[in-house]
């Protein structure tokens, strides 16, 4: 068990998690300013980025890497000036750190050396579209990036489209059209918003079903970060969806993967295995020997 109060006195240091601006600088809060100030050290994803976030706002604390690539030799020594009285502030490029940013490590580290973990309120690309998008914003469900292979997408797709909630997803514009049909493909034609340019000039909002979506990203611009809201399953879609292969023969339900999800034989068994609660090995039989 761990019990933290943030800020009673102690003699190791804190670690303070600071949201910087997802896209208009006037969102960052006096708070995080001030923090930002008062820490030994600012632990960044991209130091060049950060740099110019205290540029502007006269931030003169030295800054240091903390990426994906370095967060265990660079995570020890925060955690080590911490366990000495420092305070250090982490930030990623934009938005929350840990939220798809580096952050989850060190925190759990300070945790486990009882130093106080202290996050700050402040920007989120997903609760701001979230809020905006006219779908129903509670039960919601973050996922963020999905897995950039086809199978492993595919899968994650599968386990998604079952959610009767909201749910979230970020995606880069060089890979927004591949995962609208992707999406389109494991959904059927859903509700989606795709946001882009949160908070900046050229902030969008494109409402619509994903065949409209699918539609406008072949014509449309597509430039900035995005952030995807898909409307949750219907609960009786979902009922009837659950059962749909009971009109099939074993067979028939393996070689209906195979045809229609280009998926193989062995990927195909262990799907019709999942669904039926079926031993792999009696799927498998039905497959060679029928």
């Amino acid at each position: 068990m761990n019990q933290q109060k943030s800020f009673q006195d102690s003699e190791k240091g804190s670690l303070y998690l600071v949201p910087t601006p997802i896209g208009n600088l006037e969102d960052m809060t006096f708070r995080a300013i001030r923090m930002m100030r008062e820490a030994a050290v600012i632990a960044a994803e991209d130091t060049r980025n950060t740099k110019k976030l205290c540029n502007y706002f006269e931030i003169d604390t030295p800054i240091i890497s903390y990426h994906e690539h370095n967060k265990e030799t660079s995570g020890q020594k925060l955690i080590e000036r911490m366990v000495k009285g420092e305070l250090v502030a982490l930030v990623s490029d934009a938005g929350m750190p840990s939220i798809s940013d580096p952050g989850y490590e060190l925190v759990k580290e300070a945790i486990d050396h009882e130093i106080a973990v202290i996050p700050l309120p402040g920007a989120n690309a997903a609760l701001t579209a979230l809020i905006a998008s006219g779908l129903a914003p509670q039960p919601f469900y973050f996922y963020g990036f999905l897995h950039r292979g086809k199978k492993d997408k595919r899968a994650e797709l599968d386990t998604l489209k079952t959610l009767e909630d909201t749910f979230i997803l970020y995606e880069s514009p060089h890979r927004l059209k591949e995962t609208l049909k992707e999406l389109y493909g494991a959904l059927g034609n859903r509700q989606i918003v795709v946001c882009r340019e949160l908070t900046k000039k050229f902030e969008e909002f494109i409402r619509g079903t994903l065949e409209e979506v699918m539609e406008w990203a072949n014509d449309g611009e597509v430039r900035g970060e995005f952030c995807l809201l898909i409307e949750g399953a219907d609960p009786l879609e979902k009922e009837e969806e659950d059962s749909w292969w009971s009109k099939y023969s074993l067979l028939e339900h393996v070689q209906h993967y195979m045809n229609e999800k280009n998926m193989t034989s062995k990927e195909a068994i262990k799907q019709v295995s999942k669904e039926r609660s079926l031993p792999k090995r009696e799927v498998y039989q039905a497959f060679h020997v029928e």
